[in-house]
């Protein structure tokens, strides 16, 4: 995802930018070939160091010229780990310090460890929780009862019990109970005595949220293997969600991840309450839902490989090379996979919302759509190629994306545009009826559509000649996302989309700049807000928008982006544009006031405060108009469902904690001093809460989880090791003759004095994080 810098390759090649990330080595003329048993050694300067492994080029094979159809993959290259002080650097101004044994072990420092029996063992964070001294022994032989209205969630009861109790001879006369009573919908109250569980809900959504806080409430070790009986401590509790909103974000577009991960997916968030599955289906690099009535956007869109040009299949990315038989950049949800996905995620009352990225980042469906038009005018038949086309075939405006597309914009001025987008709808609203799943809102993005674009195209000049309030590009901004909400309203929909679609360009100093579009506000349009990069400008972006009635929901990158890097390392994978985000950083997003607690730029450097005065605030409007936050997980990186864990655990935790529990005392109290101890005391009874009950869950829970597991932190002190680890609960193991450290490895539990070391943290499970080495 970077372009080469012209002229800066050596040894007789070239590089071409074909389109997006793709790009080609090729001999320049005079080329004399590489001899038999030689090599060739070739450099090329791209326009920012490789700060991680995640920035390597990938994806390499090789192409003869006169046999362009035929392709030849070649290994992945072998990656040398940055070492010099500048390689480490993005720019100049990049002052994040890389992550080291000694930062990690100074990070670690303030958590301290607090006996399992003092953690609370409902997660998230109920309202109220009260031990009451009674011990309930679940058994095979529990009776589960439920008023009426709740058998569908007493049914899902059973089924998730019996995975974790085996059949035993003697008898229960305890109970389960789910009774129906008057509280707000999404509330619960949970209560456990010697001989009953009661669950009490006014609604199927409120029971369901009590059954996770008693399934959270079990211990870990029993989901590892069928227990005969399970101890379940007594509590009250009475609990509801602050949010009404809590989201996670899946982007299958950029890599594909399979149904059964998708369901997975759902598991893990109906876990942790969390009820929004905001499931991005398109992009530039994948059209990934079947929509029948459109074939093509599944037959072309849905594969990538080696192309010639883009009618069979669309180009590699992300390093998925050639073949269009690879899992990563090929596949797509026929419509009875997406049908069991709604049919799954209602069950578990989550709520589906599809995005269909437009008008930007739709490369996939633009390319799509031009092999229908070639098939149909090879039949004779331009009607038909005409009807669904996305762009104007005369159109010679220049433009580049972000991820350096030129062609990846659909044609807003179209006519064919909204007849696809008919189609689209009527298909998504089919597949929904069918499953019997909610259909609320479909997202229709609006993100990164570049400079440039339209501005040479016959359709909008056609337009802006006809209709008055066209008078420049600027302004198809307004008139396309008025057309799609009123379609989807005519639907009983409402619209969702990027927080571009709420502004405008207008001229300020003889500049462009984006404002807050007055137009389309209290119009219950729901945006996404991710751009709060500090250093930007629109760093209060969500609270004008929110202030200024549109409905909000909180993704900001600096927090809330799972893709983001853990840390600074060359071994840590991951982006970092907006920020490194580790396990912290969603559960210190402060949603009312995300300003507070920030310390440090996107650079790693200390912020000026002042930066914030000039901020807007949220009023109490704009309070009322944040409905949710939500953690996005893009797919750029993410070429295995292994890889996907790993960027999504343990950072799915903080969200869910934020998204349910009312704000802490650390993020509400305004004496500084007070605040930084009170969340240093609430980050490590999280850690602890992580590293003793959940995590240890998630090593089993659905099949289990490869989360990321944190590298060991150490310092020398008195010519000795002291090492320490971020989550309570994990064992460090080492050893001392340069071998990897395993199981059967001794236990750190003293500094240690040996001349070479070798330390690894081990979660209860028996799987290890990265290994570091240390020379004393």
């Amino acid at each position: 995802m970077r372009p080469v810098i012209a002229g800066s390759v050596s040894s007789g090649l070239e590089v071409t930018h074909v389109n997006g990330d793709f790009h080609y080595l090729a001999p320049k003329a005079g080329f004399k070939g590489i001899a038999k048993n030689k090599s060739l050694k070739a450099q090329l300067a791209v326009l920012y160091w490789l700060i991680n492994k995640t920035d390597s080029p990938k994806g390499f094979y090789l192409v003869w010229d006169d046999a362009p159809a035929k392709y030849y993959p070649l290994n992945e290259p072998t990656l040398i780990p940055s070492t010099q002080a500048k390689q480490l650097a993005r720019a100049p101004n990049d002052n994040w310090a890389p992550s080291t044994p000694q930062s990690v072990y100074e990070q670690n420092r303030t958590i301290r460890d607090i006996p399992a029996d003092s953690l609370t063992k409902i997660f998230p964070t109920p309202q109220s929780y009260k031990t009451n001294g009674s011990a309930f022994n679940l058994t095979i032989g529990t009776q589960i009862t439920a008023d009426l209205v709740f058998n569908k969630e007493a049914a899902y009861l059973k089924q998730e019990l019996s995975k974790l109790i085996s059949a035993a001879t003697t008898s229960s006369t305890n109970t389960i109970r789910l009774i129906k009573k008057d509280l707000p919908a999404d509330a619960y109250e949970l209560n456990i005595t010697n001989q009953a569980i009661t669950i009490s809900a006014s609604s199927g959504e409120g029971a369901f949220y009590g059954i996770q806080s008693l399934k959270t409430l079990i211990p870990p070790a029993a989901y590892r293997a069928a227990q005969q009986s399970i101890i379940l401590p007594g509590v009250d509790v009475s609990d509801k969600p602050r949010f009404g909103y809590r989201a996670v974000l899946l982007d299958v577009a950029r890599n594909f991840h399979s149904k059964q991960e998708v369901l997975k997916l759902l598991d893990l968030m109906s876990l942790y309450k969390l009820n929004v599955f905001h499931f991005h289906l398109t992009d530039d690099e994948g059209w990934r839902l079947e929509i029948p009535a459109l074939p093509e956007l599944t037959a072309v869109g849905a594969k990538r490989g080696h192309v010639i040009d883009d009618s069979q299949n669309i180009q590699p990315s992300y390093g998925s090379g050639p073949s269009v038989n690879n899992t990563s950049g090929t596949g797509f949800y026929t419509k009875a996979d997406f049908v069991e996905i709604l049919k799954y995620a209602a069950d578990r009352h989550i709520l589906v919302i599809p995005e269909i990225e437009t008008p930007g980042h739709a490369r996939a469906a633009v390319k799509a759509m031009d092999a229908r038009y070639k098939n149909y005018m090879a039949q004779n038949k331009p009607q038909e190629a005409n009807q669904y086309l996305l762009r104007d075939l005369a159109d010679n405006s220049k433009y580049l994306s972000v991820q350096y597309f030129d062609d990846n914009v659909i044609d807003v001025s179209l006519p064919s545009t909204y007849s696809f987008i008919e189609t689209v709808v009527a298909g998504i609203k089919q597949m929904y009826n069918e499953a019997g799943a909610p259909l609320k809102t479909i997202h229709f993005g609006g993100d990164e559509v570049p400079a440039g674009v339209w501005e040479k195209s016959p359709a909008y000049l056609k337009l802006s000649k006809t209709d008055p309030t066209v008078k420049s590009t600027d302004d198809m901004w307004e008139y396309y996302y008025s057309r799609i909400n009123k379609m989807l309203k005519a639907n009983n929909l409402y619209l969702t989309a990027w927080e571009e679609a709420g502004t405008h360009k207008v001229m300020q100093d003889g500049k462009k700049a984006s404002v807050i579009n007055p137009a389309l506000a209290n119009e219950n349009i729901h945006l996404e807000v991710w751009n709060n990069v500090l250093g930007w400008g629109a760093e209060d972006l969500a609270y004008k928008l929110a202030n200024s009635g549109y409905k909000v929901i909180l993704t900001n990158v600096t927090n809330l982006y799972f893709d983001m890097a853990y840390n600074k390392s060359f071994d840590e994978p991951g982006y970092y544009w907006g920020s490194y985000a580790d396990e912290a950083a969603a559960f210190k997003f402060i949603p009312f006031d995300y300003f507070k607690n920030v310390t440090i730029d996107k650079s790693g450097n200390p912020l000026n405060r002042a930066l914030f005065l000039s901020k807007e605030k949220l009023t109490l409007e704009g309070k009322n108009n944040i409905v949710g936050i939500q953690g996005a997980l893009w797919s750029e990186t993410l070429q295995t469902s292994d890889k996907m864990e790993y960027m999504l655990l343990p950072k799915l935790l903080g969200l869910a904690e934020r998204a349910w529990a009312a704000d802490p005392e650390w993020a509400t109290t305004t004496d500084t001093i007070k605040s930084q101890g009170l969340y240093r005391e609430a980050w490590s009874n999280f850690a602890n809460l992580m590293g003793k009950r959940e995590l240890s869950r998630l090593s089993y829970y659905a099949g289990g989880f490869k989360y990321r597991i944190p590298e060991v932190g150490a310092i020398k002190l008195n010519k000795q090791v002291v090492a320490n680890s971020g989550l309570p609960g994990f064992t460090i193991r080492y050893t001392t003759d340069g071998t990897t450290p395993t199981l059967s490895s001794p236990v750190y539990t003293n500094p240690l004095s040996a001349s070479k070391l070798k330390l690894g943290l081990f979660n209860p499970a028996g799987r290890a994080g990265r290994i570091i080495t240390l020379n004393n």
